[in-house]
């Protein structure tokens, strides 16, 4: 096989192996699980990392299908290509494309779940009732 489809073999299998990682660390880090719950922060930083790998198991898809994607419109127009040889974007590259964008939306959407910082403003006080003008005390 040339080296190009080599590679974007090992891209496909790295994103499916950083996806498998990635699915493991966001596990771990959402509210409903039993682990690490005595730390709500490091909880929420667990399923931050588990996005963060997430969106580079998808970029690594993307760049993957893209890659195959060009090479295969590059043989298309190529005009020394016999017209029976010639490939033609299937539904793999479709896939490859859709499953990279979830990826990433989905890694996207894990890293703003991240813990806010907390704030220490002062304690609010309220404002005092102003005496009616008339002059009489109601009780």
């Amino acid at each position: 096989l040339p080296g190009s489809l080599q590679a974007t073999r090992a891209l496909m299998v790295a994103s499916i192996l950083l996806g498998l990682v990635g699915m493991f660390v966001a596990v771990t880090g959402m509210k409903c699980m039993k682990c690490m719950e005595d730390d709500q922060v490091k909880k929420m930083r667990m399923a931050v990392f588990g996005g963060v790998i997430f969106i580079i198991s998808g970029l690594a898809a993307l760049v993957a299908t893209s890659w195959y994607g060009n090479r295969v419109a590059r043989a298309f127009y190529d005009p020394f290509t016999p017209v029976n040889t010639r490939f033609e974007f299937g539904s793999a590259l479709f896939i490859g494309w859709a499953a990279s964008s979830l990826a990433i939306l989905g890694g996207s959407f894990l890293c703003c779940s991240c813990p806010r910082r907390e704030t220490s403003y002062p304690p609010t006080r309220g404002y005092p009732k102003n005496a009616s003008s008339t002059g009489k005390d109601y009780v």
